[in-house]
């Protein structure tokens, strides 16, 4: 599925979920007078009863809203791949392509990094130095061994690390670990 497919299915499961289309969200949000994308989405929690994920990406689309369109709209990776670490990015897009696979997901861009949602966050790309750290969240009782690394001396959000070094790191192993996370994050 590709990332348009997902944002349309995922904007028809907010309005069919809260039985409004998102024209009504788009006046709530100017009626408030908030422009902060934060203070957006805790006024669609607390005023309107939105779960997170849907209030985030209605405050998106509301402040893309009035954009020329998808030029407008640069990807997230652009930024965390510029300089030494662009040679990272065919890695990224290819470990981005593994996931996809598995489903629909939210990316919710952070600083350094880029946050993957269902209901739940499963996964975390950061480019880091020759690589890419993959942060996963895995049932508790996933021993970490060889590649799959503890994550507690590196994210505190996530049980288990990977350290993506090349494109033969994207093998069978590794697609197991995200599906499970991909899964767990239902």
């Amino acid at each position: 599925m590709d990332v348009d497919t997902a944002l349309q299915s995922q904007v028809r499961n907010i309005e069919a979920k809260y039985g409004k289309p998102l024209s009504h969200w788009f006046a709530a949000i100017d009626a408030s007078g908030l422009s902060k994308h934060n203070e957006v989405v805790a006024m669609l929690k607390d005023e309107h009863g939105l779960a997170h994920g849907a209030a985030h990406r209605v405050s998106l689309l509301a402040r893309q809203r009035d954009d020329a369109g998808p030029a407008a709209q640069p990807d997230p990776a652009d930024a965390l791949y510029a300089g030494a670490k662009a040679r990272l990015r065919p890695l990224h897009d290819a470990l981005l392509s593994e996931i996809r696979a598995l489903g629909a997901f939210d990316i919710a861009p952070k600083k350094g990094y880029l946050s993957l949602r269902r209901r739940k966050q499963f996964a975390m790309i950061q480019p880091g130095a020759g690589r890419i750290d993959l942060g996963l969240i895995l049932p508790a009782a996933t021993p970490a061994t060889g590649r799959l690394e503890s994550a507690a001396k590196f994210n505190a959000l996530f049980t288990h690390r990977v350290r993506v070094t090349a494109a033969t790191d994207l093998d069978d192993e590794l697609r197991g670990w995200l599906a499970a996370a991909y899964a767990l994050a239902g």
